[in-house]
């Protein structure tokens, strides 16, 4: 199936299923993806080891950010959201706690009603400089997509060490500034089966979820061309019977189908 990256710093502004207008920041490559994770069902597709520019300069972000709200503010269109996500891991950068400052101060000049959003795999949460700057954020949004380090591992890939315990207790950290988002699939990967909506998958699942206790929860299927091609979506009625098991501990959850 066809993948794309994203082809510059400052991106959209896109219809978001999730967040409304949303304004991309893309702090990682422009003809790579540089991820702490290689998921199956990531639109970007699978990372190249391309070389060449791995992050952007805090001052280029910054400086493209800023020309892009001024034109957005003169057409009378600004953003819902401003949102970094992009080719990647959007934490893995250096300067992610200063580029974060930066962009509040250009939100609350610019445009103070829009809402600064993180999308991030939460790898990298136990770093004190990222943990600070997701807590200055108005969406703090991070992924669990299982309960059980196999299941992470099949659909999400991670690199290096990765311990689903130990993500879940950097998110207890945040005493529930944050949203877990969740991708819920289907498949066949590498003839392994692929599934984190069984009963064993889910009931796990809400457990984490009832420990962390999120503000919110988000949970979503594919809805864009994956690298491995034998993925499937759920049904949107699955995911509302599951976002009625989240309500049902007193955690909103919306569903993007």
């Amino acid at each position: 199936m066809s993948t794309a990256l994203f082809d510059k710093v400052i991106f959209g502004p896109i219809r978001s299923r999730r967040l409304g207008l949303s304004l991309g920041v893309n702090l990682l490559p422009l003809n790579d993806k540089l991820c702490s994770f290689d998921c199956i069902y990531c639109e970007c597709g699978w990372a190249r080891k391309s070389g060449g520019l791995r992050f952007h300069p805090r001052e280029a972000v910054r400086d493209g950010l800023r020309r892009k709200l001024e034109e957005m503010a003169a057409e009378g269109t600004l953003p819902d959201v401003i949102t970094f996500a992009g080719n990647g891991e959007p934490t893995m950068h250096p300067d992610f706690g200063a580029i974060v400052d930066d962009t509040l101060v250009l939100r609350d000049e610019l445009c103070p009603d829009t809402k600064i959003s993180v999308l991030s795999n939460a790898t990298m949460i136990d770093r004190d400089e990222v943990f600070e700057a997701l807590l200055k954020v108005d969406n703090n949004i991070l992924k669990l997509d299982s309960a059980f380090d196999e299941t992470v591992r099949l659909i999400d890939r991670p690199k290096g060490g990765y311990s689903v315990q130990r993500v879940v207790e950097g998110m207890k950290r945040f005493e529930g500034r944050l949203i877990v988002q969740t991708m819920f699939l289907r498949g066949t990967f590498e003839g392994r089966m692929v599934d984190n909506t069984t009963p064993r998958e889910t009931e796990a699942w809400l457990r984490l979820i009832g420990e962390i206790a999120p503000r919110q929860v988000m949970i979503y299927t594919i809805d864009r061309d994956t690298p491995a091609p034998d993925l499937h979506k759920v049904p949107v009625e699955e995911l509302r019977t599951i976002a009625g098991r989240v309500e049902a501990l007193g955690i909103p959850c919306s569903v993007a189908g």
